[in-house]
């Protein structure tokens, strides 16, 4: 993760990768989270840049809600919660990935991903 560890344990978040983060109109970015251990796609979400740099902080995946305007932990009230390895910009810098160790389901549904069980065959 683009942060500096210090001997206290604490964590400051790389201002440069913050940087190059190139945040839409409204000022988010979209965020793919990646299950860190089967390569699963568990969701999309969306970024301010406060919610980036609170998630290279913490290591605890914050995202901005659209619907509710505000920041929000994930598994602040389910416990179903993501701790984020690693995240990486794509080459644009406009969407990122965030590689993740995720307790529980990672869905609000309650399945374990937001496409579970919501996928159609493409046969051109």
């Amino acid at each position: 993760m683009p942060a500096t560890r210090h001997n206290d344990g604490m964590t400051t978040p790389d201002a440069a990768f913050v940087d190059r983060v190139s945040f839409n109109a409204d000022g988010l970015v979209p965020a793919v989270a990646q299950d860190a251990s089967t390569g699963q796609v568990l969701m999309l979400a969306w970024m301010d840049r406060e919610a980036v740099t609170e998630t290279l902080s913490t290591g605890a995946a914050t995202y901005f809600s659209r619907s509710r305007g505000r920041r929000w932990v994930k598994g602040e009230t389910s416990g179903n919660t993501q701790k984020v390895l690693a995240m990486a910009l794509d080459c644009d810098g406009d969407t990122l990935l965030l590689t993740v160790e995720q307790t529980g389901p990672a869905c609000h549904t309650g399945t374990a991903t937001c496409f579970t069980d919501r996928a159609i065959e493409v046969t051109p």
